[in-house]
């Protein structure tokens, strides 16, 4: 599994001592504003576990993020497979969750353009998705940063949420290969 080192963060594996602070980020209302609920810390424990095997088994995926220069573990920057039903899938997603006092920092913009790199160099992946609800502007902000652009027409209603639930419409945001690298 590769571990990502940019001027301010190490996207790593996650340890043991993440936990704690993961759970406490995912019980968050503010962290978690764009998602349907909190998390409890089972939820959250039973997160981690997952991501720590994808990690394992893909060689890449939501890895733990770090600032370099404390050591904080601040939450996740990195590449998943989503895993529900969608005309735009299967694909890879870039996405981030990070504790509230490490937003506004550009961390997720730096993370993601990280994930990026490695996606479509040592990953060898043709393009890169990104999704959110569509009152999440900050994190469509982070898209736009890292050079993605809105795909409206294939913007969708989230299988797992339902009718009339007030995050249920999302965007949908893309990246090629060749788009990153025409602007590298």
């Amino acid at each position: 599994m590769s571990e990502l080192i940019t001027d301010r963060l190490l996207l790593r594996q996650w340890k043991d001592s993440d936990y704690e602070p993961y759970a406490a980020l995912n019980a968050d209302p503010a962290v978690m504003e764009h998602f349907p609920n909190v998390m409890t810390r089972a939820e959250s424990d039973a997160m981690v576990d997952r991501v720590k095997a994808a990690l394992d088994e893909l060689g890449f995926g939501l890895w733990a993020v770090e600032v370099r220069e404390s050591g904080q573990f601040i939450g996740f920057i990195g590449l998943s497979v989503p895993t529900f039903d969608a005309p735009f899938l299967p694909g890879v997603e870039v996405g981030w969750r990070l504790a509230k006092d490490a937003w506004g920092k550009g961390y997720a913009t730096e993370g993601a353009r990280a994930a990026l790199a490695y996606g479509f160099g040592e990953a060898g992946l043709d393009e890169v998705l990104s999704f959110t609800a569509t009152t999440n502007k900050p994190s469509q902000r982070v898209m736009e940063r890292i050079g993605m652009t809105h795909d409206e027409a294939g913007d969708f209603d989230h299988p797992r949420l339902p009718d009339g639930h007030r995050l249920q419409r999302h965007v949908l945001y893309r990246i090629t290969r060749a788009q990153w690298e025409a602007a590298q």
